[in-house]
């Protein structure tokens, strides 16, 4: 075992070759939100999450561990909570005295790196790049369907974000049908062997490259830079100002006439996939936004009924691409191969899950790229 404080990219022999292991991959967004937490006058991430109901505490945690990108509202709604401009809580990760590992360390768990671990994660990530390039017809969505494996989860480990060890047992099932191979044991051997063969080197510097990994930091805090420099857009989820009661006019005054929001035609887009996926293919209808919507809004054939007879397939959900999901609302994700429709739950602990009825699915939403997620605002039931 290698405590967090051996820094940088550490390299291991095995007999005949060398994996580069980096142990900082998961720490994707360094930035300054527990510096500026406790500078602020908040001890504990709990207390400042109570501040900042529309970002699930979960959620909070991984921005703040670095472990996500946020989104620049998020980072507003941050900032507001604590009474900075957003920008302090961004981090300059090519200033001379930044250092990966020390500012990794308060959100290391004690018990140091298994490097033996780490390789087999990293190995493991490769193997599943080789196998999926390796058959063309190996998509996303069918190693979902044939074996079992979702969409997220595969993101995961193919950036090799946590060990063998720390997956649970159904994901583990799902890569021995994936690999065709009867246990762990065989998994570990076969993966060991192609690496030896060479077959997995192509795959390594994309998984545990410390220069990529700060290149990829450095472009999306400079993209959170730029978008926190512009005109921040009106906050979705902000409630409007209470509404007095108006007082009953005279008699002899005429009432005005009530104004309207402006009418406006959004386009439509969506086809049937497999597997319960929407493909986002441009159609030839137009819907009216609801006056929630945002300038980016747009209509989404939901064409199958995946969430149940509550919102059927002739249906039109309005997808905003400008508003992060919440527990009890709906939500779209994209996915390689196109738009999934989820009802948005918490678990138990706090996690903020997808849900679909058919297929099957639970989605652990906190750990996909916000990017790719979007709230429903609203649906159409006529076609």
């Amino acid at each position: 075992m290698v405590k967090l404080e051996d820094k940088g990219k550490t390299r291991i022999s095995a007999a005949r070759a060398v994996v580069p292991i980096d142990p900082f991959r998961a720490h994707v967004f360094p930035n300054r939100v527990r510096e500026q937490r406790r500078r602020r006058g908040f001890p504990k991430l709990l207390r400042l999450s109570t501040a900042i109901p529309e970002i699930p505490y979960i959620r909070l945690s991984k921005i703040e561990r670095g472990e996500v990108f946020a989104r620049a509202d998020e980072l507003r709604r941050i900032a507001a909570a604590l009474k900075i401009p957003p920008a302090e809580l961004l981090l300059d990760i090519d200033e001379p005295g930044f250092d990966i590992a020390n500012w990794a360390m308060p959100f290391a768990d004690g018990e140091g790196v298994d490097l033996d671990e780490e390789r087999f994660a990293v190995l493991l990530a490769a193997a599943l790049r080789a196998r999926r390039s390796g058959d063309p017809d190996l998509t996303i969505a069918r190693i979902e369907r044939d074996f079992g494996l979702p969409p997220v989860n595969l993101s995961r480990l193919e950036n090799a974000q946590k060990p063998f060890g720390r997956w649970n047992a159904a994901t583990r099932q799902a890569l021995y049908r994936l690999f065709d191979m009867p246990s762990e044991h065989g998994l570990r051997a076969w993966v060991d062997g192609r690496h030896r063969a060479g077959t997995l080197d192509p795959f390594l510097g994309a998984i545990a490259d410390p220069a990529a990994r700060h290149a990829r930091s450095r472009m999306r805090i400079a993209e959170l830079a730029a978008e926190l420099r512009g005109p921040p857009s009106a906050e979705p989820d902000a409630a409007p100002p209470p509404r007095l009661a108006a007082a009953p006019a005279p008699a002899t005054v005429p009432l005005l006439p009530i104004a309207q929001h402006e009418r406006r035609m959004i386009a439509v887009r969506g086809a049937p996939l497999a597997n319960g996926l929407i493909a986002d293919a441009a159609t030839d209808r137009r819907v009216e936004a609801p006056a929630a919507a945002g300038p980016n809004a747009f209509g989404l054939k939901v064409c199958r009924a995946t969430l149940g007879a509550g919102l059927p397939a002739q249906a039109t959900a309005i997808v905003d691409p400008d508003r992060f999901p919440a527990p009890g609302g709906l939500a779209a994700l994209k996915e390689d191969e196109g738009w999934r429709l989820l009802s948005v739950g918490s678990s138990r602990d706090g996690r903020m899950i997808g849900y679909s009825v058919n297929p099957d699915l639970e989605i652990a939403l906190d750990d996909c790229d916000p990017a790719r997620l979007a709230a429903v605002v609203g649906a159409i039931f006529l076609d």
